[in-house]
């Protein structure tokens, strides 16, 4: 890390739901950029007045930018950040883009237990969480990784049930699917390179301090 990297804070943001997100709570303690938006063709967007850095890039690939130090901070949800197995820190819970995965099977074929499904194949895109999952109920299983429409595994044959994150749960219920078993809750989450943390410590944990008081008045707020 050089001199000038040291002068710059660099944040990198994920495309999609959780892009506006994460801008509009990182404006609200003065961390934004003129054109920071998720269309912008630029891919680096700087404010140099506050020496801050915005990379804005695929879901996937923020907890690699941030492992790596290309950028120092990142926003992530905690599904994509455990089943990456990327080393970084991860420094608070942002509360936002709350969903859970889940096991779900077609309702025609529904099976009596859990186990009753051992050996047989499960899409996802999530195999490394899949996986652990399974393992912990004693379970061998094929893993499918698809990166497209995981509902589609079972209607097709491909796969006896899926792995995926439900919201709503409204696409799982117009494709005649049904949760089974429950895996874990995840919630965005605000991450550092290890290096950064230690070397830029005071700015981000500045940050970090101002993020928790921002999200603690809003919970707050809805409480009353």
């Amino acid at each position: 890390m050089d001199a000038k990297d040291m002068e710059y804070l660099t944040i990198a943001l994920p495309k999609g739901k959780l892009f506006k997100l994460s801008s509009n709570l990182l404006a609200k303690i003065g961390y934004e950029a003129e054109g920071l938006t998720e269309k912008s063709r630029k891919l680096v967007i700087t404010n140099e007045e506050k020496k801050i850095r915005f990379i804005i890039t695929k879901t996937a690939d923020v907890p690699t930018y941030v492992e790596y130090g290309a950028a120092d901070i990142g926003v992530i949800g905690k599904d994509v950040l455990m089943e990456s197995g990327k080393d970084v820190y991860e420094l608070l819970d942002l509360g936002f883009g709350r969903c859970h995965l889940m096991m779900a099977v077609p309702k025609s074929e529904r099976r009596e237990k859990l186990t009753d499904y051992t050996h047989t194949r499960v899409a996802t895109k999530f195999p490394h969480i899949a996986e652990m999952f399974f393992t912990r109920q004693g379970m061998q299983m094929e893993y499918i990784k698809l990166n497209g429409s995981i509902e589609l595994g079972p209607i097709v044959g491909l796969s006896e049930s899926i792995v995926d994150i439900v919201e709503t749960g409204t696409t799982l219920k117009e494709n005649n699917l049904e949760e089974i078993a429950y895996i874990m809750d995840a919630t965005a989450r605000l991450i550092a390179n290890r290096v950064s943390f230690k070397m830029k410590f005071d700015r981000i944990s500045a940050m970090v301090k101002d993020l928790r008081a921002i999200l603690e008045s809003e919970a707050e707020t809805c409480e009353s």
